[in-house]
């Protein structure tokens, strides 16, 4: 029996959920324009303006508001103009630049950031209210049915998208990564959003088939390396950006609209880094996934593996991801072609849980919609 009221409640805390996940990617979006590193970038302009070298010429002029005057004599150990009135010029003495957003350290009462900084700080607050009533909405989805809420592809997307969530939040933890914020949330908010809407499915108990303990196993382990794999594709994408602007900017053209962004993003090698290490973390736990489910066929199906659309398109995310980390162990891959290679890993990913479970029929077609 299905308790209606807690299924309920599950259904309006994911919507209030959705809700602040969808407030949290507009303030780290303004944070990524205006926040530090977006101020840090324009200073990094500014710098390079300064650094523009002055004619050797410019040393034999007076430069005063009358026009140049004769040269005043000026120290030996010195090597730039000297005014008139014998002021020396330093040129390689950078200008202070006083600015709202840039505390001065000797002044403890200045403002230590901006409104996009705060505006940051209030995303990541919201993001934490939000995961914590996706997890509500998922505990009291499994309360109302009796069972682990993850039986169907409206309760899987929840949880994909509740562990990538989790995994944004915990490298936080470790690493200034706030500027992904906007770049997972956009999907979080977009996979509850399908799965809202077009998945959705009310709570009820499990199929025959999926009433064993291995969806506690099998299950769950591709749940987590789902959600991860999901980060380190954010990740690649962003790194891609980069890349592509530090390649225009060097060639001296200007960036498009899209690598335009690269400018705000953090080096590109240590995006490709980390969606490497986040790729390397997530793996084992996909094959696992994977020989879990294999047993449980045999279990449930009399055959480890039978080619079913499902099984092959996970052994097919499975090859891809594999050679990715291959190549980048072995052959040394870094960079543009190793990012493809990631990117069409998650794109195989996705179409194995999306495309298969709504297109294909099989052993696993009792995973779709309307269960």
């Amino acid at each position: 029996m299905v308790n209606e009221g807690l299924a309920h409640v599950s259904d309006r805390l994911l919507f209030l959920a959705v809700v602040l996940y969808a407030f949290a990617m507009l303030g780290y979006a303004a944070e990524f324009a205006f926040g530090k590193r977006a101020r840090a970038t324009a200073d990094a302009i500014e710098d390079e303006v300064a650094r523009i070298e002055v004619p050797a010429d410019v040393s034999a002029l007076a430069l005063t508001a009358s026009g140049p005057q004769p040269v005043v004599e000026r120290p030996a150990s010195y090597h730039g103009p000297v005014l008139g009135d014998g002021t020396v010029v330093d040129l390689d003495a950078p200008e202070p630049r006083r600015r709202p957003w840039r505390r001065d350290p000797a002044d403890p009462g200045a403002p230590r950031g901006g409104r996009g900084d705060a505006l940051g700080k209030g995303a990541v607050a919201l993001t934490v209210i939000g995961w914590g009533l996706h997890i509500g909405s998922v505990t009291t989805r499994g309360l109302a049915a009796h069972r682990v809420p993850w039986g169907n592809m409206y309760e899987f997307s929840s949880m994909i998208a509740l562990i990538a969530v989790t995994t944004y939040l915990v490298i936080l933890l470790r690493q200034p990564i706030r500027y992904l914020g906007a770049f997972v949330m956009l999907p979080v908010v977009c996979y509850l959003g399908i799965a809202g809407t077009v998945l959705y499915t009310p709570a009820g108990p499990l199929v025959p088939a999926l009433n064993s303990y291995w969806i506690k196993i099998h299950v769950v382990a591709v749940i987590l390396a789902s959600g991860i794999f999901a980060v380190s594709a954010v990740m690649t994408a962003l790194y891609l950006v980069r890349s592509r602007y530090d390649t225009v900017t060097a060639a001296g053209r200007e960036p498009g609209s899209v690598a335009r962004l690269g400018r705000l993003l953090p080096d590109a090698k240590k995006l490709d880094t980390n969606s490497y290490r986040v790729v390397a973390f997530a793996f084992p736990i996909w094959t696992f996934g994977i020989i879990a489910g294999a047993i449980w066929a045999e279990s449930a199906w009399g055959r480890y593996w039978g080619w079913d659309p499902k099984e092959t398109w996970s052994f097919v995310t499975w090859v891809i991801y594999a050679g990715y980390l291959h190549a980048r162990a072995t052959a040394g891959w870094k960079g543009r072609k190793a990012a493809i290679i990631c990117l069409v890993a998650f794109a195989a990913l996705t179409f194995d849980f999306y495309g298969v479970n709504l297109w294909f029929s099989g052993l696993h077609s009792y995973q779709g919609p309307g269960v």
